[in-house]
């Protein structure tokens, strides 16, 4: 089979597998989140919207559930199915609940970077700023854990031009802004390299009127086709503290786990030690898309 003209790069890729034989990466995503001041998310489980300029508390209080309840029983039940796991932290989330942050690693967990609260959004802000911003979320990282955090996500995830750069330049390991992607590579800036971690497209507010177990069922239907039909495949599994972190919901996770943990090829694993992986071998993105071509010729 003729490969397309890009497939002339100075390197011949290895073939793409993953460790240890397993046929599917799976990456549990658990976003601590809060926002400034009495503000909450602009979404909620009520259907009434209040008057402009009305301040909603249900929406403050409904947000707040992450720090106070969500993330512990998230914790039980990652921990009951030993499934190593990344929580996307707003830093402010981690000032609110430190403790929660120490359990978090003292389990095994990674907390990576999410902004300083969930309406700081990077979209907004010029580049000096951003940088701000992240040497801001750095600096409380190193307050709380000892050290930098290793990923970064930006609040719904809306980047811009100069975000991936200045996370490269911050020393950043993984990076997880890409909407156009199915398999992590690395990527060459011009501050330095980056491994890029696609992020999903049916996060828990997906049912947030709806029927938890429809997010089961999206879950599971995506992690049988993948498992089935696309060896070295890539399941990212996406939760929010204040609300994957409910009992209506939670019960869906432990499902979907305990459904994941019945194959022997699926390989659920921290950002970090994925991402670290793909760096040590130097997967490409060619090497991904190769895969591809070698499973049609």
């Amino acid at each position: 089979m003729t490969l397309p003209p890009h497939s002339s790069k100075a390197f011949a890729p290895k073939p793409f597998h993953w460790p240890n034989g397993a046929r599917t990466a799976v990456v549990v995503t658990c976003l601590l989140e809060n926002w400034s001041g009495d503000n909450g998310p602009p979404f909620s489980v009520q259907t009434t919207s209040l008057k402009p300029g009305t301040h909603d508390r249900a929406a403050m209080t409904w947000g707040y559930y992450g720090t106070r309840n969500g993330v512990w029983r998230l914790l039980k039940i990652l921990n009951e199915h030993h499934a190593p796991s990344t929580f996307v932290a707003n830093a402010r989330s981690m000032e609110i609940a430190p403790d929660a942050v120490e359990c978090i690693l003292k389990s095994g967990h990674e907390v990576a970077a999410h902004s300083y609260t969930q309406d700081a959004l990077m979209a907004y802000l010029k580049p000096d700023e951003e940088r701000a911003m992240v040497e801001k979320c750095i600096g409380v990282f190193e307050k709380l854990t000892g050290a930098p955090p290793k990923g970064w996500l930006s609040p719904v995830l809306a980047p811009t031009a100069s975000t991936e750069e200045i996370i490269a330049d911050a020393g950043f390991l993984w990076y997880g802004d890409y909407n156009n992607i199915d398999l992590p590579f690395c990527v060459d800036t011009k501050k330095g390299m980056l491994v890029a971690l696609p992020h999903t497209d049916f996060a828990d507010h997906r049912v947030l009127r709806a029927n938890p177990r429809d997010w089961f069922e999206v879950y599971k239907d995506t992690f049988d086709y993948l498992y089935e039909n696309e060896p070295t495949s890539y399941l990212n599994i996406t939760v929010h503290c204040h609300f994957g972190g409910r009992p209506l919901m939670a019960a869906q996770v432990d499902r979907i786990l305990k459904y994941i943990r019945g194959f022997p090829g699926a390989w659920i694993v921290r950002h970090d030690e994925l991402a670290q992986w793909i760096k040590d071998n130097r997967i490409a993105e060619w090497t991904n898309q190769k895969r591809f071509f070698d499973r049609q010729a």
